[in-house]
């Protein structure tokens, strides 16, 4: 992915301050891990000093206004590779809920101003907002990736994130492309359950989906123009193929304009 850099900890508060100076409003941490701190629960994702947790203490105090949103999953933290704890090549929902909600407590704790679970298990936001209520965070957001499709957009981050799933793929609980009337009903539930703000992901292959939640829901609404959007968009203007910036802010408009409030990008820094 050109441009894009996974930064340690002593060195995010330089690019932190850019970010800031560039009144963009939020960024969304994810944490990568070394093979050797992995294991098949995804432990090292709840510590008090686990990578997403430093993170969060160093760009607190390097921009306190900025808004962290902070990813919670288990796929960058498990040696499987999967968004869940997998036990006899099955990925088990259930007892993926407990440790989700583990890992969305320590990031709030660490200072983290919305928590935004991306694993698509059931009953994911309910577990996670009775936890933060629990330990005292009832005024945490959650951000909930509510339409995750199972998308072949993911692969450049999944590359980067050394979060490829060890075997199988994700498609038993991430979501169908060509079944849109299943993503409202998921984006439902997760309202019920508790989600401040709803996310649709891809955004650029899904606006459908993006306009269709626009109309029936009226929480703040976010799309993720995620990783293989951006790559396609930076190999086409490496081989002045297209203009970049113009392609890049038409693309961006049409997110905007299929009804997004919010639009997560890597075009951005």
């Amino acid at each position: 992915m050109p441009g894009q850099y996974r930064w340690s900890v002593d060195l995010l508060p330089r690019e932190i301050e850019k970010i800031a100076a560039l009144r963009i409003p939020a960024v969304l941490v994810f944490g990568v891990l070394e093979p050797s701190s992995k294991d098949e629960i995804g432990s090292a994702s709840w510590g008090d000093h686990g990578i997403v947790q430093e993170a969060i203490r160093t760009i607190k105090r390097a921009a306190p206004e900025l808004v962290v949103i902070t990813d919670v999953c288990l796929c960058e933290h498990t040696s499987r590779g999967h968004c869940g704890v997998v036990k006899d090549g099955r990925v088990l929902n259930d007892p993926t809920l407990e440790l989700l909600a583990r890992q969305a407590v320590s990031h709030a704790r660490a200072g983290a101003d919305i928590i935004a679970p991306s694993d698509m298990m059931d009953g994911r936001v309910f577990s996670i907002r009775a936890a933060l209520d629990r330990d005292g965070f009832t005024d945490t957001p959650i951000l909930a990736y509510a339409a995750k499709f199972a998308s072949g957009f993911y692969g450049p981050f999944r590359e980067a994130a050394a979060s490829t799933p060890q075997f199988g793929d994700r498609r038993a609980y991430q979501m169908d492309p060509a079944n849109a009337r299943e993503a409202l009903r998921q984006i439902e539930l997760d309202i019920a359950e508790g989600a401040d703000l709803i996310m649709v992901k891809p955004a650029l292959a899904y606006l459908d989906i993006i306009t269709r939640a626009r109309a029936r829901f009226d929480l703040p609404l976010v799309a993720y123009n995620v990783s293989g959007e951006y790559s396609m968009v930076k190999a086409a203007a490496a081989q002045d193929w297209i203009e970049e910036q113009r392609i890049v802010l038409e693309i961006l408009t049409a997110i905007k304009r299929a009804g997004a409030d919010l639009i997560i990008t890597y075009h951005a820094p």
